[in-house]
């Protein structure tokens, strides 16, 4: 999903040197909106791998 997001934001910059304001705007639209989600599922799944590897300790 990080190299989804990254490949919107590069995709945004080109088209922003090129001119195409809309494009470019939806673009790094997408790549926000990509970014904050994989940021939010990997929070997630930090939290949740801790849990169930402490309950193996157990």
């Amino acid at each position: 999903m990080l190299r989804w997001s990254i490949s919107f934001l590069i995709i945004a910059i080109i088209a922003a040197v090129f001119g195409f304001g809309g494009v470019a705007a939806g673009a790094a639209g997408i790549a926000k909106i990509l970014f904050f989600l994989f940021v939010i599922l990997f929070v997630v799944t930090l939290i949740t791998g801790r849990r169930k590897g402490r309950n193996l300790l157990d």
